[in-house]
């Protein structure tokens, strides 16, 4: 049987930006948010801000609203 997708929520993303800030690692953020560590990996490249102007505000950004430009 395969399994049923579901789009990772704005309360395990909440979750995931505290889990990153802790420098956990990806395995273990896996496990607790009960996903595929591929999955985590996904949603950290996709959601990650980086530019070269603004080094202070790299990281991880759980919503869009979080980044302030």
């Amino acid at each position: 049987m395969s399994r049923c997708y579901t789009q990772i929520t704005l309360a395990d993303r909440w979750r995931l930006h505290h889990l990153v800030a802790a420098q956990v690692p990806i395995n273990e953020m896996a496990r607790q948010l009960g996903r595929h560590r591929s999955t985590i990996y996904r949603e950290i490249r996709r959601n990650t801000f980086r530019d070269r102007e603004l080094p202070d505000d790299d990281g991880y950004y759980s919503s869009v609203s979080t980044i302030q430009l």
